[in-house]
Parts: C-alpha cells; structure tokens; sequence
C-alpha cells in the first residue's frame, strides 16, 4: 500500500487540517501518516488561538515517519512560523522527499490568519523550492505572485510568476467568485485548465485542505500530476455534492465531506 505523510495543524472540528487531510488521503486508497506543526483551536466558523509546535519536536515527528514508513508523497498545509518551515525544509531535503504537495495556508475560510508575515518569505525561499506542486487560491496567490487577481488572464500570468519564481508547478484554484471552480496549472512552462462547476453547498471548510491531501495521495499511487489533479478534483467535488452537513444549531457546517461515500468508491 502506498503511503503518505500529511505536516499541517489540527482542527478539532474535524474538517480541516490534518483530520481532513487524514480522512482524504484514506479514502483516496493510500496510508495517510501525520506530522502536527500547530494544534488549532478551530471550527467552522473560526480560529480561536494556535498553539505552535516547537521546532525541535516537528522534526522529530517527521524523522519517527521516515525512519519507519517513508512515504510515497509529502503535503504541507498549514506551518504558521519561520522555525517551523525551516525545520520541515531541513528534514525533507534530508530524507529526499518526493511529491511534495505545498498548499500555502496563509487564511483559514472562515477569515482567521494562520501564518505569520514574516514566515510568508520563508515559505517562498525554502518550502515552494521542494514542491512538486504548490496549490494557491486566488488570495494566496496574490501574496506569492504579488499582484491582483480578478480575471482568468491574472490567474494565468499569477501561476506563470509563481512557477517561474520559485521552481515548481503551480495549481491556482478558481473559485472565490471569480469562476466556475475552474483551476489553473502552470507546469513546465506551460498552461493547463481544470475546469468545474460551483456546486451550490455553503459547507465548503477543509475544501482546499481536501483537494491538495487528495493530490498527495494520487501522486503517491503513481499518477502523474494532471492526472493526480483531475482524481482529486472529481472526489472534491464528488464530495460537496454529497451536502453532508453535520451542524446542530449553529449554521452551515462542514465538519468533514469526505468521510464517506458512494462517490470515492470508483476513485480507489
């Protein structure tokens, strides 16, 4: 079985994070290992405090995964400090990780802040570098690209900037009312688009942490990274079409889309 290492912070909640991150790259047919960075006092609705890993213990989580059952494909999600990205950089180029999967949580849906400013140059100089794959939204990739994104054209020449700037493909996703869901892959020096539909579910926490988790797990199973792309697009949206919502009394909530389905069955 193939497997894969999920370094990213909790969600008691249960829809993003590493919950979500577990629960995906599980039902996407691979063994989904964890190394926490931050433990998040989270739900759908926001970001009550982050609690940060030190440094020396992240290192130690991931050295226990590599030194046991090195996985297939790395993903990172959120790392909200400087020490922390640098330890994950040090440890990966150690161990000669391979399809790295970098989503550059800087903002959780709900509006909270997950990373500090000072630890965004970091992620550029040290994480984007590894990655086989980074997967920015459109807010995200402005930070990266540093410059605004209103059009398909801007997500274009965004992608193009980020690729081209730090050495990696880049999957801008679409959404936050620009478009259709439709994503855009820079690789290589060339553009490809994924298109999707908005699927009308107001339960969409964990949807980015999702989608770059299902990625991981189709690069882990050997797909190659368009095709580990449109897998984990149709199991997002396969997912968010289920419109499993497990709120009691506080409003749309999306705790975790992916823990089952008839739809992730043809996806293994």
């Amino acid at each position: 079985m193939k497997t894969a290492l999920s370094i990213a912070g909790t969600d008691p909640s249960g829809g993003a994070g590493i919950q979500a991150d577990l629960k995906t790259m599980t039902m996407n047919g691979v063994y989904a290992m964890s190394a926490i960075t931050a433990l998040v006092a989270q739900n759908t609705t926001g970001v009550k405090e982050i609690v940060e890993a030190s440094p020396q213990f992240l290192g130690q989580q991931i050295d226990a995964v590599f030194e046991d059952i090195p996985p297939d494909a790395v993903k990172i999600g959120m790392v909200s400090s400087c020490g922390l990205i640098e330890t994950i950089a040090d440890r990966l180029c150690f161990y000669a990780a391979k399809n790295i999967v970098a989503d550059p949580v800087m903002v959780a849906t709900s509006g909270g802040r997950l990373i500090s400013p000072e630890a965004v140059d970091a992620l550029k100089s040290r994480l984007l570098p590894l990655a086989a794959v980074a997967t920015p939204n459109i807010p995200e990739a402005e930070i990266l690209a540093g410059m605004a994104i209103h059009t398909k054209e801007d997500m274009e020449r965004a992608a193009g900037r980020i690729g081209s700037a730090y050495g990696c493909a880049v999957l801008l996703k679409g959404g936050h009312n620009l478009n259709d869901a439709d994503d855009f892959l820079y690789q290589n020096g060339r553009g490809r688009w994924f298109l999707g539909k908005r699927i009308a579910n107001p339960n969409t926490h964990g949807a980015g942490c999702t989608l770059s988790s299902a990625i991981a797990a189709n690069l882990a199973k050997g797909f190659e990274l368009p095709m580990a792309i449109q897998r984990a697009k149709d199991y997002l949206s396969g997912a968010l079409a289920a419109m499993l919502d497990l709120g009691r009394g506080q409003g749309p909530v999306q705790h975790s889309f992916n823990l089952t389905g008839e739809f992730a069955k043809g996806l293994l």
